[in-house]
C-alpha cells in the first residue's frame, strides 16, 4: 500500500461515535450521538479530510506535486488544503478572493496557510468569479505549472465518495441503523455523501449554515424522500451569530466537554435541540450529529 494511502486510511480511522446523554440546556426526548470527525486530525479535521482523501490519492496517482484551490479570506477549505499539503507532501497554492488583501496583515486563517507552506495568490472579485472557467484555470496553470485543481469548498464527486464513508462507520459503531443523521451544510458535499450511503430507514437532515433562500444542492439527492434541508438556523447568515447561539454553545461545551464552533456545528446542534423540543423527532429516536470540525474558526467570544 503506498505511503499516502496508509496515511489517509490511518487518519480517517480516528473518529469515534459518542453518546451525549444530556448535552442541551434542557432535556429532549431523543438519543443523541456525536460522530467525532473533529478528532480525525489536529489541523485538518472533519469533513475536510473526508473531502480531500480521494482527491489526494488521485493527485498522487497522476503524478501531481502541487494542489491549487480557491477560497475567501476565512476559508476552512484553504486552511485544510494547506495543512494536508504539509502533512502529505504536496506544494499548495491558494487563490484568494480580494486582491486588496495582498498588502494587509494576514488574518489567522491566511497566516496559518502561509506558515504551512501555501503560496497565496490574491485576485480581484471579478476574476475570482471565473474560478470555474477553464480558460482562467489554464491561466493559473500557466503561471504556477502543472497543478491538481480542487474546487472552492472542495466539493466534487471524489469528495462525496469520501463523505459517504461516514454512514457505514456510524452503523458499525452504533450497532444499528440510526433514525436520523444530521450535518451542517455549506456547499452540500458532505450531506450528499451521507445521502448516497444512507440506508432506507435513515433520514438525513442538512442544516444550512448560511442565509441563502435560493440555495440548491450541487446535485439532486439520490433519494429526495429521505432528505430535508433545514434552513431556519442560519442566525443571520454565514459566520453570523447571536447571543442566543453563543450561550447555547457555551452550555453545550460546559455539559459535554466538547468544543464547537459557531459557524457550522454550533448551528447544527442548536437546530437539532430546537426541533427536538418542538416535537419534530419521534420520542426516543436515535439521532446522530456529525461534528465536521472547523475549530480553527471558533470565536474567542465563546471563552468569555
Amino acid at each position: 500500500m503506498p505511503d499516502i494511502t496508509q496515511q489517509l486510511a490511518d487518519l480517517t480511522a480516528n473518529s469515534p461515535l459518542q453518546w451525549l446523554p444530556d448535552p442541551f440546556p434542557e432535556s429532549v426526548p431523543v438519543r443523541l450521538y456525536l460522530k467525532r470527525d473533529d478528532l480525525l486530525h489536529p489541523l485538518v479535521s472533519g469533513n475536510k479530510w473526508r473531502k480531500l482523501k480521494y482527491n489526494l490519492l488521485l493527485a498522487s496517482g497522476q503524478g501531481f506535486g502541487t494542489l491549487l484551490t480557491f477560497g475567501g479570506a476565512f476559508s476552512n477549505h484553504l486552511y485544510a488544503t494547506a495543512a494536508a499539503g504539509q502533512v502529505v507532501g504536496f506544494r499548495t497554492i491558494g487563490v484568494v478572493r480580494g486582491e486588496e488583501l495582498a498588502d494587509q496583515p494576514r488574518n489567522p486563517t491566511l497566516a496559518f496557510c502561509e506558515a504551512a507552506g501555501m503560496q497565496l495568490h490574491f485576485v480581484s472579485r471579478s476574476d475570482y468569479r471565473r474560478k470555474d472557467d477553464p480558460a482562467f484555470v489554464a491561466e493559473l496553470q500557466n503561471r504556477f505549472g502543472p497543478c491538481y485543481v480542487l474546487p472552492e469548498g472542495g466539493t466534487n464527486e471524489l469528495a462525496v465518495r469520501g463523505t459517504a464513508e461516514i454512514i457505514p462507520e456510524i452503523i458499525t459503531q452504533l450497532g444499528q441503523v440510526p433514525d436520523y443523521v444530521c450535518c451542517a451544510v455549506g456547499t452540500g458535499g458532505t450531506v450528499l455523501g451521507l445521502l448516497q450511503a444512507a440506508p432506507e430507514p435513515t433520514t438525513v437532515l442538512g442544516f444550512l449554515a448560511l442565509k441563502a433562500p435560493e440555495f440548491s444542492m450541487p446535485h439532486q439527492p439520490p433519494r429526495p424522500d429521505q432528505f430535508r434541508l433545514v434552513t431556519e438556523y442560519h442566525f443571520g447568515g454565514y459566520a453570523r451569530t447571536t447571543p442566543a447561539l453563543l450561550a447555547f454553545v457555551r452550555t453545550f461545551e460546559r455539559k459535554t466537554g466538547i468544543q464547537l464552533e459557531q459557524v457550522y456545528t454550533g448551528k447544527l446542534l442548536f437546530g437539532i435541540y430546537d426541533l427536538a423540543r418542538r416535537g419534530y423527532f419521534p420520542e426516543g429516536a436515535t439521532v446522530v450529529a456529525v461534528h465536521t470540525g472547523g475549530l480553527q474558526g471558533r470565536s474567542a467570544e465563546l471563552d468569555t
